[in-house]
């Protein structure tokens, strides 16, 4: 759908505007004339600052309070669409989906959202539609690792099957959640597994897989695709894996197979609303294994928006308008940037390499350096948050970079 070619006619209100996921969601919406109520954590939150913020609010301090927050506000505006932006809010939210009908919940129900939390779950679907997933194996004993892991090549990569689930056991246990770990033999494997035996919950044991991150992007409605979008990603914090800080827009017949693969495994899951679905694809061999399916806006949603690709409008128009959605081409070859993560990228590179544990990870710091200044000359590159038609997020998440170094320096002082 064009711009200006509808009058938005109910507002929007979105929650979790801490983020540029939550920002390019505010300007998606806002420029096209939605009236949007934006919920931030604290007085900080980027999102907070936007032009097309119209109302700006602070986030209740707990789940009821938020909740009353919710329904008071949809009192005040009449019939609105909730947009939310982190998998705990989609949680905490689809607890209170009976209480939130007056409001057209844009994002997945719970039964959807444990498909895609689920690691184990999702990969039973991408097989049944021939997407190749990594090698796993799980246990639920120290005493399983040597025959359960028998088969595997080292290094080997350790996540959670569902980390939503599994961070307040860690937290309770005093241990440190980590999105991924690198393993490179049998004993280092047991080793750190160790910890996790008083919990009786362990982490999957996975294949490594090379490559570089492919993420393609889809907005589903009863089976149909209304809108996709496919990027590169070009650098990610760590940099052995982690958010993306750099990525470029790929054109759609550019993996065009995989593409119908993704979109076979949505309908297999029933799958309503945007979703994400990584790979991790090898140039040198040309195959891809699936890494996860994300069920809410992506990390990398400012690119899709600065390309054409719209989703938080599209979804508006086509969810909570029930509106036809006519998607314009998006723009390939744009690359846009995370700025803060990526100057963290470059320092991680220069000064503290050893702590990257990706062994196939080759990129020198003069590199990497050289990247983010040729970046700023670069006509393709756009930013996660700085945009010259909306300036104040950008100052906005300067001054909070600024004000957390000089706290955390005025802490090590007094200690």
């Amino acid at each position: 759908m064009r711009k200006g070619s509808t009058v938005p006619a109910i507002p929007a209100i979105v929650l979790g505007v801490d983020s540029p996921i939550g920002l390019a969601i505010v300007r998606s919406l806002g420029k096209h004339g939605v009236v949007v109520h934006a919920i931030g954590g604290n007085a900080g939150a980027i999102g907070l600052a936007s032009r097309y913020a119209t109302h700006s609010y602070i986030r209740a301090t707990d789940e009821t309070a938020l909740i009353r927050q919710l329904l008071e506000l949809r009192a005040e505006t009449g019939p609105a669409c909730l947009f939310t932006v982190s998998e705990g809010d989609i949680t905490l939210l689809n607890r209170h989906r009976d209480a939130l009908a007056g409001y057209t919940l844009l994002f997945p129900e719970d039964t959807q959202m444990k498909d895609v939390l689920d690691k184990g779950r999702t990969y039973g679907f991408a097989r049944t539609v021939g997407i190749h997933v990594p090698a796993t194996v799980h246990i639920s004993s120290i005493a399983q690792v040597a025959e359960h892991c028998k088969d595997l090549q080292f290094p080997v990569v350790l996540k959670w099957a569902d980390p939503n689930a599994v961070i307040k056991h860690l937290e309770a246990a005093g241990l440190e959640f980590e999105k991924m770990h690198y393993c490179f033999d049998l004993v280092e494997l047991r080793d750190y597994l160790q910890r996790f035996s008083a919990l009786g919950i362990y982490p999957m044991i996975q294949e490594y897989c090379p490559g570089v991150g492919l993420g393609q992007f889809f907005l589903m409605s009863h089976g149909e695709v209304l809108a996709s979008f496919q990027h590169q990603r070009l650098h990610e914090w760590p940099p052995e894996g982690g958010i993306s800080t750099l990525c470029e827009s790929l054109p759609l017949d550019s993996h065009s197979e995989l593409l119908q693969r993704s979109v076979a495994l949505l309908r297999a899951m029933r799958w309503e609303g945007v979703a994400m679905v990584e790979y991790r694809y090898d140039p040198g061999s040309g195959k891809a294994a699936l890494m996860e399916v994300n069920g809410r806006y992506w990390g990398s949603l400012p690119l899709a928006c600065q390309a054409g690709a719209e989703f938080p409008w599209y979804a508006y128009c086509a969810l909570g308008m029930r509106q036809p959605v006519r998607p314009v081409l998006y723009r390939t070859g744009m690359r846009c940037r995370f700025l803060v993560p990526e100057l963290k990228r470059v320092f991680r590179l220069a000064f503290r390499r050893h702590h990257i544990s990706d062994p196939m990870f080759q990129e020198s710091a003069w590199r990497a350096f050289g990247s983010v200044i040729a970046g700023f000359l670069d006509p393709r590159m756009r930013y996660y948050v700085f945009m010259l038609s909306d300036p104040a997020p950008f100052f906005r998440d300067i001054y909070n970079v600024v004000a957390g170094a000089a706290l955390s320096l005025l802490g090590q002082k007094r200690r």
